[in-house]
Parts: C-alpha cells; structure tokens; sequence
C-alpha cells in the first residue's frame, strides 16, 4: 500500500500497532488514515475513537474483513468516512482517499481556481491563463499545500514535514525549501501568475492573491 499510494504522488508513512499509531496522531495531522481494525495491542475501532474525542479531523478509512458488517457500521457511527472490506484493489484505494481529501479540503470539487491559477487535484496539473505550467511532484505538492493554507502563513518546518514527513523535524537547514519555493515562483511568474508567493521574515511563507 506505501509503494503504491507513494508512486501515485501521497507522502505516507506506516505503523504497525495500536500504540505507534496513537503516537503519531497525537503529533501529527494527516489528510486521510487507512485505518485496519484488526491491530496488535488494540482495535483500530478505538484508534476512531480516540481521532473523534480528540476533535481531530483526518479523514479515515477503516479496513475490515470480508463479513465482518459489525465492525463497519460501527466506524461509520463513530465517524469513519468509508470503509474498504480485505481483499481491495490498490487503485480503488488511491480513488477513496482521493475522494476524501477533496470533500474535506475543497468542499468536493476536484478543480481549484485561485487568481488566474487553475489546478487540477485529480491530473494534478496546474494552468495559468490556459497555459499548462510544468512542476515536479514536489512543486506541485507545494503549491497545492500553500493553496488549502491561502492567506495564511506557513513555518518552514510546517511545509518540510507536510512535504518530506517527520524525518523533516527541525533541519539543519532550509537550502532544499527555498530551492523548491524559488522554481515554483519562477515557473508561475514565467506563465503570467502574479507573485503570489508571500516570505514572511522570520516566519515563513503564504500564498496571497489580490
């Protein structure tokens, strides 16, 4: 599952039991939780509602086997927002927790319009007037991640993680950021985009458009 949703262009990271989960959501925030039910030292059922009573709002598939009904109707009534039954095609995978992150962060809509950007969430291409513009995977990562954060301003350290994972906890330095934030610029600049790219001394980075 890692392999796959990491070629399809998702930074993932994995545990394996109930008490490395309950670690890494009390220090971070993910877009969507694949969520097995059935894990060492706990039940995944719990891990739901740990995620509820904390008011966090990941999105969650919760993973069950085949009959096992109960144990979906109970996600769903805890609050899971679908739910897969073992065995899964990857790809029916990728296509739910696509559908998940648009519905929480865009309101459903696979199209973003921002100035005279528009991105595509699903080609994951963006255009500038009618003008495909080429990022790499990473670019385009953080574009989008600058776009749902619109007008508000963003850590170094909030943007290496979402981009680069927890591995990205207070590096030495940001050369690798500023070199990412740079390319981006120059290429929706080139394409006719206004600088839209805001640093913030001292703080960071927000995607601002008049």
């Amino acid at each position: 599952m890692v392999d796959y949703l990491t070629a399809a262009g998702y930074l993932c990271e994995s545990v394996v039991t109930y008490h490395e989960a309950i670690e890494k959501i009390d220090h971070y925030d993910y877009n969507c939780i694949v969520l097995d039910i059935m894990l060492p030292g706990g039940s995944g059922l719990d891990i739901l509602r740990y995620l509820k009573q904390d008011r966090k709002t990941d999105g969650v598939i919760i993973i069950s086997a085949k009959g096992a009904l109960e144990d979906k109707i109970t996600g769903l009534e805890i609050g899971a927002d679908d739910y897969l039954t073992k065995p899964f095609h990857l790809s029916e995978l990728s296509v739910r927790i696509a559908a998940i992150i648009r519905r929480k962060e865009f309101n459903g809509q696979s199209i973003i319009s921002i100035g005279n950007m528009r991105i595509d969430t699903i080609g994951k291409t963006v255009f500038v007037n009618q003008q495909e513009v080429e990022l790499t995977q990473k670019e385009f990562q953080l574009l989008l991640f600058l776009t749902i954060n619109k007008n508000r301003i963003l850590s170094k350290n909030a943007i290496a993680q979402h981009l680069w994972g927890d591995d990205m906890d207070f590096p030495a330095n940001y050369d690798f950021l500023y070199s990412h934030i740079k390319n981006l610029r120059k290429k929706i600049m080139q394409a006719g985009s206004e600088d839209c790219i805001r640093s913030i001394y001292g703080e960071g980075y927000k995607l601002q458009v008049s």
